[in-house]
């Protein structure tokens, strides 16, 4: 008899134990829950998976918070880095492998590359092909094309959403669809994932988040590295050893592969994306750079045609749709109601 009422009161301690920490533990997320929903906040740190069995890539994510940012007055151009929105970009370049994969998929539309190594980054892929190869990062997971073509070849320039298009046109952005999920990244969304502090709130004039230039290395991801200053022959390291990480966490934004910009050079004379045939801006410097092609005030274009291919260019994506959804606060709830609910359950079973 003694045994039984010590283990009917140690249980009755234990449940209400229990209950009051997990009561405290739901009511302190969905509170957390409320915050992130009512700030606006999305995540957009994950993986996503491309292509079919036999022939998968993934793609790492890293979200460039704090929408609506002031822009950067000291850098090339000026004003750059002010995005008004959440958005991924992608942790490292765009590879080999995902390009040999992409092709093994596409036989029709062939993107030619330089052949480095499967972990190298993809080079001597034009900018129309990078558009191309977006377009079916968006139309293979049941999206919508980014960018417009209205002719077979792959490296044929792209025509810009017009606004008889309303479903895609963007008056701020021509070269845009806005029911796109992958895309190149803008000046503004390239500038800002690699100089800009959210902590801080500082723009740097490196990617390494300072004023004064990385180490340079030939291979690594050492923090305060980037791969620059190298001799030709030696090419660019894998796309995961390009580097120490920008003060968000993505690889190789300074050295390795200078990177396509979505944007046209001329934005610097107050055109943004106005035509399919234009030079686009490149930036970030290469493995053969000095520290200067690395920093916010060096960008370049002017003979950067979008059909042509340079053994030195690579580059990312940027995604518009976390691929993890923030938990809603009502999901939350209602996950704290259940939890409680059973606990009373078997409260009332072992009264049974």
């Amino acid at each position: 008899m003694k045994s039984k009422y010590f283990s009917d009161r140690l249980f009755a301690t234990t449940v209400c134990n229990c209950f009051s920490r997990l009561k405290q533990a739901c009511i302190m997320s969905t509170l957390a829950m409320s915050i992130l929903a009512n700030s606006g906040y999305q995540s957009f740190a994950g993986t996503v998976t491309f292509g079919s069995i036999g022939n998968q890539f993934t793609m790492d994510f890293v979200t460039i918070g704090n929408p609506n940012n002031a822009p950067d007055t000291t850098g090339i151009p000026s004003l750059a880095g002010s995005v008004g929105y959440a958005y991924g970009i992608g942790k490292y370049e765009v590879s080999e492998d995902m390009i040999d994969k992409y092709n093994l998929l596409n036989p029709t539309l062939q993107i030619t590359k330089d052949t480095r190594g499967p972990s190298k980054p993809a080079t001597s892929v034009s900018w129309n092909e990078a558009a191309r190869f977006v377009n079916w990062l968006n139309t293979s997971t049941g999206g919508y094309a980014a960018y417009k073509f209205t002719t077979p070849f792959v490296n044929d320039n792209i025509t810009p959403w017009s606004e008889s298009e309303p479903d895609d046109y963007d008056e701020t952005n021509s070269f845009r669809s806005k029911r796109a999920t992958f895309v190149l990244p803008s000046y503004n969304e390239w500038y800002k994932a690699a100089y800009y502090d959210t902590g801080s709130q500082t723009y740097y004039d490196y990617t390494n988040g300072s004023d004064t230039a990385p180490d340079d290395i030939a291979s690594g991801e050492m923090s305060n590295t980037a791969v620059y200053n190298q001799a030709y022959a030696q090419g660019p390291a894998d796309v995961q050893k390009a580097g120490g990480p920008s003060p968000f966490g993505v690889i190789g934004l300074g050295g390795n592969v200078t990177e396509w910009e979505e944007s046209t050079f001329d934005v610097l004379a107050g055109n943004y994306n106005d035509s399919g045939s234009s030079a686009r801006g490149v930036r970030g410097g290469d493995w053969t750079s000095f520290a200067v092609s690395l920093s916010s005030s060096a960008r370049y274009g002017f003979n950067f045609g979008s059909g042509a291919e340079f053994d030195s260019i690579g580059f990312r994506i940027v995604t518009l749709s976390p691929p993890a959804e923030v938990p809603e606060p009502s999901t939350m709830a209602m996950f704290c109601l259940g939890a409680l609910g059973l606990v009373y359950r078997v409260r009332s079973k072992s009264k049974a």
